[in-house]
């Protein structure tokens, strides 16, 4: 290993040399124990092959002369089950919690509001739109599994506590690594209601969104059955819409089909779809885009008066696809149109 570099969470930056070329690799120092200047490190070399943008990584599997103690936690909840790499958690809803019977017979999230995104790169918009309209609301994020399943991967996450925008998070599904675990989105919702007392939940995927070009082969679908789970549990759902002026594929212009197919056809109860005032011809095409939501969902017209500039004060790095807020501003002003319909939905 040649140098350390950045470090949150857990999660550590480091340079290696593979065959003599430098590469940038990541620990999760929990995990695969702490490493330093000199050692040799096993990795999985799979994602940086790739050149994937958000996991771009050689991952560090072990460092063999500083293997991290046994874990003695309790739990009996296993994440990332029957890999090489699965951890083993106290899951809030497990029955050694000292929250399970907070949760044994819960069922209900009062009508507390929950907005569903598909990118975790909408999380710190949401968040600013909503802190625009009421600063001080508790929310909790609940991450799930269909991207990154630790959440120390998530710089966002690390800078958005830091700076106070979250009360807490909870990792569900397969997803590890938030002041919460909970085996489904189910528990993980009411987790954040009950034992967080969080007044609006945001819920997306980890860093890492999978897509295949296809109508169904994308991980986002899972934000209709968020939208389901919402509903069922007697929350309040706001669909947050993917919307980009600035992707080059057209399949992701104006609102993109992951929105329009998981909100379209996998969401089976009624939404709140926030659709952002945008401006010009992006506003015009968004608006006729979303119209046939209205055949399943309640619509909500959102003025982004004000928007940017909140976007502006985001403490995490606005990024989605490698373009930042000056290079598809329609993309975060959405999210956080999302976000402002939350906050009024608490007036």
């Amino acid at each position: 290993m040649r140098s350390l570099g950045a470090t949150w969470s857990t999660a550590l930056e480091l340079v290696v040399d593979i065959d003599s070329t430098a590469v940038n690799a990541l620990a999760y120092v929990d995990q695969v124990g702490k490493p330093e200047v000199g050692d040799a490190v096993l990795l999985s070399t799979g994602a940086l092959r790739l050149g994937l943008g958000t996991g771009g990584y050689a991952m560090v599997v072990a460092v063999p002369g500083r293997l991290p103690p046994d874990d003695e936690a309790p739990g009996h909840l296993v994440k990332a089950r029957y890999t090489p790499m699965q951890v083993t958690v106290l899951g809030v809803d497990e029955q050694d919690s000292p929250d399970h019977a907070v949760l044994r017979d819960a069922d209900d999230l009062d009508g507390m509001p929950v907005v569903v995104a598909d990118l975790h790169s909408a999380l710190p918009a949401v968040l600013a739109g909503l802190r625009l309209d009421r600063r001080q609301t508790r929310v909790a994020y609940v991450m799930t599994d269909g991207g990154a399943l630790p959440l120390a991967f998530s710089r966002s996450v690390a800078d958005l506590r830091d700076a106070g925008w979250l009360a807490g998070t909870v990792t569900v599904g397969q997803a590890y690594g938030g002041d919460l675990e909970a085996v489904t989105l189910h528990s993980g919702l009411l987790a954040a209601r009950l034992v967080l007392d969080a007044e609006v939940v945001v819920v997306t995927q980890g860093p890492g969104n999978l897509g295949s070009g296809t109508r169904w082969g994308f991980s986002g679908v899972a934000s209709g059955e968020a939208v389901n789970a919402v509903g069922v549990l007697g929350g309040r759902p706001v669909a947050s819409l993917r919307v980009s002026g600035a992707d080059p594929r057209a399949r992701h212009r104006g609102i993109s089909h992951h929105s329009l197919t998981a909100y379209g056809r996998v969401a089976l109860v009624q939404a709140d779809v926030a659709v952002p005032h945008l401006p010009d011809e992006l506003g015009a095409e968004v608006r006729a885009q979303a119209a046939p939501l209205g055949n399943r969902h309640r619509l909500v017209g959102v003025s982004v008066d004000g928007l940017a500039q909140a976007l502006r004060h985001s403490p995490a790095q606005l990024s989605t696809m490698g373009r930042g807020l000056d290079e598809d501003s329609a993309y975060f002003i959405a999210a956080a149109a999302a976000g402002r319909h939350a906050a009024a939905l608490l007036a």
